[in-house]
């Protein structure tokens, strides 16, 4: 049998590196990429291959892909996980910050994408995984750029999904709830830098501390449910379209669906911790 080979973005820590490791496990040859190799040493000594990338640097990405395919002559598997959470009051986010959430967490993502794209099609084959959040069917206060990212994502994947189906190609979306990582630690410092001080500094305090309320692993999930899930589908002869998994993502994601706008508005109002005026 031929071995598949996998490429896996934000691979340094969290979601990327739980999916390289679970993928290499499984007999993908695993290429784990991130901005700095240095954070991809524990990854290297366990077989998994590192790759310098930067998402927002089109020449990295090039590279990148052409030297997958020199080492292996193909590519099965893109998960696209690499990205971040650009908290703040829309009123306070530079708008050059809020170019660059869309740069790393969307088009870095559809340029990777568009990269394998023509060597999936040769093989008849391969799957895509794009790592939204539930928060790409769901929002929160102070976390606008982050969420249109999301959404976004959401939206090109299921127009993508249509395209590449006719070749052997899958498309899947991973939906993760909270998941126990230095993600949200990350995005609680940037709110508070961000909007901390004046007007929307009581909503700041609120959203920061509501993202910092799983970094123990008490409330959030485990990133190995996401890796399983992802795991899950690109083994899978017919992938379901979506996977919402981790700590409240379905709940959320259904209360979504049945509530009304204002009545959605209160219940995250209350799960923030903000007061209602």
């Amino acid at each position: 049998m031929t071995t598949k080979t996998a490429l896996v973005t934000g691979a340094s820590s969290g979601i990327g590196e739980a999916t390289a490791r679970k993928l290499e496990s499984l007999g993908f040859t695993v290429y784990g990429a991130a901005r700095r190799t240095d954070r991809l040493k524990s990854l290297a000594a366990d077989g998994i291959r590192p790759l310098a990338m930067d998402v927002t640097d089109d020449a990295s990405m090039q590279a990148g892909i052409d030297q997958i395919l020199t080492e292996t002559g193909r590519i099965d598997v893109l998960v696209n996980n690499a990205g971040y959470g650009s908290y703040g009051a829309l009123e306070d986010v530079d708008i050059d910050e809020g170019r660059r959430q869309f740069e790393v967490n969307v088009f870095g993502a559809m340029r990777l994408a568009q990269l394998v794209l023509p060597h999936m099609r040769t093989q008849r084959s391969g799957t895509i995984v794009n790592i939204t959040s539930m928060g790409g069917k769901i929002y929160t206060p102070l976390g606008g750029w982050y969420h249109g990212t999301k959404f976004a994502l959401e939206a090109l994947s299921d127009c993508l999904r249509l395209e590449v189906k006719p070749f052997g190609i899958n498309v899947v979306v991973i939906e993760p709830g909270g998941i126990a990582t230095e993600w949200g630690g990350i995005a609680a410092d940037n709110v508070e830098a961000t909007s901390g001080n004046g007007p929307y500094a009581p909503h700041a305090e609120a959203v920061a501390k509501s993202l910092r309320s799983g970094e123990n692993g008490n409330r959030n999930s485990p990133p190995s449910v996401i890796a399983d899930a992802i795991a899950k589908a690109v083994t899978a002869s017919n992938p379901k379209t979506r996977y919402a998994v981790g700590y409240g993502a379905k709940p959320l994601i259904t209360a979504r669906g049945l509530l009304s706008d204002r009545q959605f508005d209160a219940l995250i109002t209350r799960a923030v911790g903000l007061q209602r005026s």
